[in-house]
């Protein structure tokens, strides 16, 4: 009788996870990136979250993490939304649950603010989503637009996104009060390219694996 072969194991890829607050406006605008960059990607997930405040999120993304294999990269993508909506508080306890297991992405006031970078420099602060849908220039750039926007965006808007969202961040922090140390006090700001940078740097690096074995 032949003797069973020792077949090596086969390891799992690690996978990059995208859990969005939003239902329309970033999952739509993540996913059509993931494509555009890395068509037939299985890798990177933009999962459905089921929770959209910024700690029930973040607490999600970690129920999520220790099913998963060491490895797994989590990103959480949420909104400072208007002060009278989500305290302070509230966005820093969200900052301190996520630590250092889950990356956040972050846009004050919202993530319209990082689209709008794609067409424009800006530092105009704003209230809330429809404060900026009002004052801003959004509109012009995206005729009709709406949350349920699926615009491809060109490699060049996107470029001028990161370069524009870098010095925006940089004037916000420089005039705002010397005692907000923390992202979500900054208006305007958003730091979405760092997540993007991230799918980037994990996109190439598994552009050539096989599909997950569970």
């Amino acid at each position: 009788m032949p003797k069973p072969r020792n077949r090596p194991q086969q390891q799992l890829k690690p996978v990059f996870h995208i859990f969005c607050e939003g239902e329309k406006t970033e999952p739509n605008y993540l996913s059509q990136y993931i494509r555009q960059k890395f068509p037939g990607m299985t890798l990177i997930k933009v999962e459905k979250a089921t929770k959209n405040t910024p700690v029930q999120l973040v607490e999600e993304a970690l129920v999520s993490k220790q099913k998963e294999p060491d490895g797994d990269v989590f990103w959480v993508v949420y909104d400072r939304e208007g002060t009278t909506k989500y305290s302070d508080a509230l966005h820093t306890e969200a900052r301190q649950k996520a630590s250092t297991h889950i990356k956040i992405a972050l846009s004050n006031v919202c993530f319209e603010v990082w689209l709008l970078l794609h067409f424009q420099a800006t530092v105009a602060p704003y209230s809330n989503y429809e404060d900026l849908k009002r004052r801003s220039q959004l509109k012009k750039h995206i005729p009709n637009y709406e949350k349920a926007d699926k615009r491809e965006y060109s490699d060049a808007e996107i470029t001028a996104a990161r370069k524009n969202a870098k010095r925006m961040n940089t004037t916000t922090k420089a005039g705002a009060d010397r005692s907000w140390q923390q992202c979500h006090q900054w208006n305007p700001y958003t730091n979405v390219y760092e997540l993007l940078d991230a799918v980037d740097a994990f996109g190439h690096n598994h552009t050539r694996v096989k599909l997950r074995i569970s």
